[in-house]
């Protein structure tokens, strides 16, 4: 090839490189150029961006700190409140222990003190016993002188003597003691309840649902009333009970169910006329150191009920209910007296049966404790004074005893038929309740009239003092069924159309016979 040919190419190829080249700087001049304004675009859209992210961001941790922030309060408020009431919670605490503490070295004192006065019982009680086996000791010295023998030898030969007389007299009485016992049960059993009716006596009180309280003067009768009859409202609202102010002569007439409430008004009223000065401030006064007064009296005739009887280690409380009796009345029978009476029958019944007297009188004195409970809920007083026996710890004989005396609940204890009978015998002999022998045998009458008027009763009869009806039936029109509910049926009539004391029990007897003639 020609080399200028060639030398042409070498030289358009440069030429057309660097217009190239030129081209290209100038492209890429271009591009940079447009690529840092993007690039500024960018950051500056960045920066936009990260202001915007920042400021949300910087409320989002504002709103989350204030939000910790009232939490963290609200948390510390409570624990505060908390340590506040747990403050308060100790500082009682430390004020109970400390009157606790009290109470506890004042209670030690007096048992230091109760325990000096014991010790120096103990140093007397023991230093008569030791003048006690001196002298029996000097006693027995001269017997032995006496006798020859000495105090071993004296017993041991008594002793013997004694097992060979015992075992001579029972062989030979014990066949005959068997034999008469069984020929004479039913006879010595009558004995005794006779022997104790007629050991057993005390005075019988009747008491009225009235009281009489006498003036020196009818004129004492308008202080009494006072202006437009201030003075007896006072008086009656203090004491419960009515004043009858009317014209009987040098009397006015207290009236009320309860004997308390009776006594206070009486003994008051006394006060009030001997002072001379009446108004209601006053009443107020007397009433209430009346009544101070007869608490007081009941409480001492409790005491010395109990002590007469020969009952220790009873309840305070009950020993208070007791006292309580002489105001009460039942049937005109005076309750504390028909108490002590059943508590003598008792002792005396079961000595002569060879059980427990001091137990049994315990329970006699206690029987009709539930007549004379303030509060008189709706139940048989037997049920409650057998609750409060119990209540106060009395011996679970005692308690049944008191709660089955009316049946109302199964006897366990062998003394708890005693105090039955001794009851029945105390309320229903002659003389013991204010009722004359003709009110008595009416009531008797009217009790049989009342069960001979239904059908299919054939006889009746009105046993222990008219405490029980036995109804006898036919048994042709009368069934089992029909017995029961015929019992039923006689004793709501009774309820109703009848008063009586105590409570009566109805028997409903039906029984079948067949009856043959051999010829």
């Amino acid at each position: 090839m020609d080399p200028i040919y060639i030398l042409m190419i070498i030289a358009g190829a440069a030429v057309g490189f660097g217009t190239d080249r030129f081209l290209l700087k100038r492209s890429v001049n271009k591009k940079l150029k447009e690529a840092e304004e993007q690039r500024k675009l960018i950051i500056k859209e960045a920066e936009v961006t990260a202001d915007s992210i920042k400021k949300d961001k910087i409320l989002e941790a504002k709103e989350k700190f204030l939000k910790l922030k009232t939490e963290f309060e609200e948390e510390a408020n409570r624990k505060k409140n908390q340590i506040i009431s747990n403050e308060n919670k100790l500082k009682q605490r430390e004020s109970n222990l400390s009157k606790q503490f009290e109470q506890n070295k004042r209670k030690e004192a007096e048992m230091e003190s109760a325990k000096e006065n014991l010790q120096a019982q103990i140093e007397i009680v023991q230093k008569r016993k030791e003048e006690y086996e001196k002298l029996k000791d000097q006693q027995v010295t001269i017997l032995e002188k006496v006798s020859n023998l000495t105090a071993e030898e004296a017993k041991s030969q008594l002793v013997q003597t004694l097992k060979d007389e015992a075992r001579t007299d029972a062989s030979a009485h014990i066949k005959d003691i068997m034999e008469e016992a069984k020929m004479t049960a039913t006879k010595e059993a009558k004995k005794i309840v006779l022997q104790t009716i007629q050991r057993t006596a005390t005075e019988h009180a009747i008491e009225n649902c009235v009281s009489v309280f006498n003036l020196e003067s009818d004129d004492v009768k308008g202080k009494i009333i006072g202006r437009e009859g201030r003075n007896i409202r006072a008086l009656e609202a203090a004491t419960g009970v009515e004043i009858i102010v009317d014209d009987t002569p040098e009397a006015i007439i207290i009236s009320g169910f309860d004997p308390v409430r009776r006594e206070i008004a009486r003994l008051s009223l006394h006060r009030l006329v001997q002072d001379g000065r009446i108004h209601p401030a006053r009443i107020e006064e007397i009433v209430g150191k009346t009544t101070k007064n007869i608490e007081e009296e009941i409480v001492e005739i409790g005491e010395r009920t109990v002590i007469d009887l020969g009952i220790h280690g009873l309840h305070p409380e009950l020993i208070k209910l007791i006292g309580r009796m002489r105001f009460r009345s039942s049937y005109g029978q005076n309750l504390l007296q028909h108490s002590r009476e059943v508590a003598k029958l008792c002792a005396t019944l079961a000595s002569e049966l060879g059980l427990n007297p001091k137990l049994a009188k315990r329970a006699g004195l206690l029987h009709d404790i539930g007549k004379v409970w303030p509060d008189e809920p709706e139940k048989p007083h037997a049920i409650i004074g057998m609750e409060l026996a119990q209540k106060y710890k009395e011996n679970p004989e005692v308690c049944n005893a008191i709660g089955a005396h009316h049946d109302e609940i199964e006897m366990t204890s062998m003394i708890s038929p005693i105090i039955q009978a001794c009851d029945a015998i105390s309320g229903s002999r002659p003389g013991a309740r204010r009722e004359i022998m003709e009110q008595y045998l009416k009531r008797l009458k009217e009790l049989e009239e009342v069960a001979l008027s239904f059908d299919g009763v054939n006889k009746c009869y009105a046993i222990q003092a008219g405490r029980e009806l036995r109804v006898l039936v036919d048994a042709d029109n009368v069934s089992d069924k029909k017995a029961g509910e015929l019992s039923f049926t006689i004793s709501q009539k009774i309820e109703k159309d009848m008063q009586y004391p105590g409570q009566i029990k109805v028997t409903v007897i039906r029984e079948t016979r067949a009856v043959a003639f051999a010829k």
